[in-house]
């Protein structure tokens, strides 16, 4: 196996990047303020007693939005990559394929809207 100067410089990233994340763990064990507080042991500890059940009801559009958000984001990250290679193709295939792909999110936006998954959800009572 030869032995060449890319493979010191991905190991000296490795140790580097392992001594970036490293030194602030380690830092923040030994000089970080210890608190014997017994509601630092409750779920969800943010300085104050939790008040009222930790069940309650909410609107399933939020994740609606989620989802929507992860699929339309996921799409434009797929359009980068194939507009800097358009410029480079020949012909007009590629853009008619990145016009069926664009046009199939318009369609599903417009579903998402039909459906009224934008409007405003109403207020739930507890």
């Amino acid at each position: 196996m030869n032995f060449l100067w890319i493979h010191v410089a991905i190991i000296l990233f490795l140790v580097a990047g392992l001594i970036f994340a490293g030194v602030p763990l380690l830092a923040s064990l030994l000089f970080a303020p210890k608190s014997k507080e017994k509601n630092l042991l409750l779920p969800y500890e943010c300085g104050t007693c939790p008040y009222g059940s930790p069940w309650i009801r909410f609107g399933i559009n939020y994740y609606f939005y989620a989802l929507l958000f992860l699929a339309f984001d996921v799409d434009v990250l797929y359009l980068f990559p194939v507009a800097s290679c358009y410029l480079s193709s020949k012909g007009f295939l590629p853009f008619i394929e990145i016009f069926i792909f664009v046009s199939i999110l318009f369609a599903a936006l417009i579903f998402f809207f039909k459906k009224g998954v934008f409007s405003c959800p109403k207020r739930i009572k507890i």
